[in-house]
């Protein structure tokens, strides 16, 4: 009988003496804020590509092989500099005949001229040789004006950003060469669908970012497609972009296309934590610090916008600390 009154109160003592050892943890002082709904701009982003504001694609205006082409990708060219030299053995040809035959025509026009003058020809025989004078003068200068051809030059200062053929090959009227890109001035070109491109006119500033110099520009809109494309249903749209260094082109980036206005919520980015494929937050709700799943949208500089989870009134932790957990006592602080 004593042994059973010993283990029952052993037993009964047990769990006092565990509930004694338990502490509940400490309350922390954290910085909080206050939730607001705010308007803000919706946009859409199109895709595009940076580009300069000059290029060309330089072409043959005669057929031949391609003799020479002093040129080099990415070298700097100023205008009339040559970039290809082509073959033109017909062309000569053509040119040394029209040559010799106006050198004969000189020749008859003169003696023409010194019959007439003497009157021992006719005004008619004198007109007709002047008019074969004339007839192969002008052949001589087309022959020259086509062999001219035969060097492609540049048609102003850029660097050549592309080469589509090299010595040897066939260069006909058509087919391009290479292209040509004028330094300086940048540009931004996207293709805007029709559904957007009400939103966009000329001379507005649009943010565009280009992920590879991570930073987002104010480009001015410069140039609207009156006409969409056929096939794309997308409108051409033409952005001014700034001077900056890091620019090139070819280089891929966003334009954010306004397409109205919507109340939203932005918080502080740091108040923002991510457990996996979660994201929480910390409400102060009673004095105590509780989880809250949210879903986030878009960041805009050190604010990241809440699209669920949050309510307009609602108080969170702006920078949570490692120790704290749900449930643990805080006070907001500065």
């Amino acid at each position: 009988m004593v042994w059973v009154l010993v283990l029952v109160f052993a037993v009964s003592c047990k769990p006092e003496a565990g509930r004694g050892l338990e502490k509940a943890k400490p309350s922390i002082v954290v910085a909080t804020t206050v939730v607001e709904s705010s308007p803000r701009e919706v946009s859409e982003d199109v895709v595009g590509s940076v580009r300069t504001k000059t290029r060309a694609v330089v072409e043959a205006k005669v057929s031949g092989r391609i003799a020479s082409m002093p040129v080099v990708l990415g070298q700097k060219v100023a205008a009339g500099d040559l970039l290809a030299e082509i073959e033109a053995k017909e062309i000569q040809a053509r040119f040394e005949q029209a040559r010799a035959q106006r050198e004969q025509a000189s020749r008859d026009l003169d003696r023409a001229t010194s019959l007439m003058k003497k009157q021992v020809s006719s005004r008619q025989e004198y007109d007709a040789a002047e008019a074969r004078f004339k007839v192969s003068d002008a052949a001589v200068r087309e022959a020259q004006t086509m062999l001219g051809y035969a060097r492609v030059t540049s048609p102003f200062d850029g660097v050549v950003s592309r080469k589509l053929t090299d010595v040897g090959d066939l260069a006909v009227p058509g087919k391009p060469l290479l292209e040509i890109e004028e330094l300086g001035t940048l540009r931004f070109e996207a293709d805007v669908p029709e559904a957007l491109i009400s939103g966009v006119a000329a001379g507005q500033k649009i943010p565009v970012s280009v992920p590879a110099v991570g930073k987002t520009f104010g480009a001015t809109v410069v140039e609207v497609s009156p006409t969409a494309d056929n096939s794309s249903r997308t409108f051409l749209i033409k952005l001014e972009l700034p001077q900056e260094k890091l620019l090139r082109a070819g280089q891929f980036g966003r334009a954010s296309i306004p397409v109205g206005r919507a109340d939203s919520i932005r918080v502080p980015a740091g108040s923002v934590l991510q457990r996996g494929q979660m994201e929480l937050v910390f409400v102060v709700y009673d004095g105590a610090a509780r989880i809250r799943l949210v879903k986030t949208g878009k960041r805009f500089g050190e604010t990241v916008e809440i699209l669920s989870g949050l309510a307009p009134g609602d108080r969170i932790v702006t920078t949570a600390p490692a120790s704290l957990v749900d449930g643990q006592s805080v006070e907001a602080g500065k």
